[in-house]
């Protein structure tokens, strides 16, 4: 299992979002793919935050109930972002994702942002070779 990267698992085909994002656009392109997160990017695409399902709920019952939406990604988003290295082992990362609840972390190469690795690849990549 050592010979695993997390570079291995990343998914890369996902929506990335800005902090100036309006809400309702930044969770309909998180709809359309099928994706659990995207990565929040500065203007040097810098990580600044990651937006989830979750984080989406709350403005999504308050569009629900009122009927009008507001705010941008930045007023929802995590700001405080648990990050990966694409060169880190898988297995280091199985513990992260017992330590933390997160379903997604973003995968870095450095400071660059590469993809996403999801909980779900993880342990598919574990039951694959256990």
């Amino acid at each position: 299992m050592t010979a695993y990267r997390v570079g291995d698992l990343a998914r890369t085909s996902g929506p990335t979002l800005s902090v100036d994002t309006p809400i309702r656009r930044a969770i309909a392109l998180l709809v359309e793919a099928r994706a659990a997160a995207a990565p929040v990017l500065d203007d040097d695409g810098g990580l600044v935050g990651i937006l989830t399902q979750k984080d989406c709920l709350i403005p999504s019952l308050h569009a629900a109930y009122h009927r009008e939406w507001t705010g941008r990604v930045a007023d929802h988003m995590t700001p405080d972002v648990i990050t990966v290295q694409s060169s880190d082992e898988v297995i280091r990362t199985a513990q992260m994702f017992i330590d933390h609840p997160h379903r997604v972390f973003p995968i870095l190469d450095g400071v660059r942002v590469v993809g996403l690795l999801h909980r779900s690849d993880v342990l598919a990549l574990l039951i694959r070779n256990g």
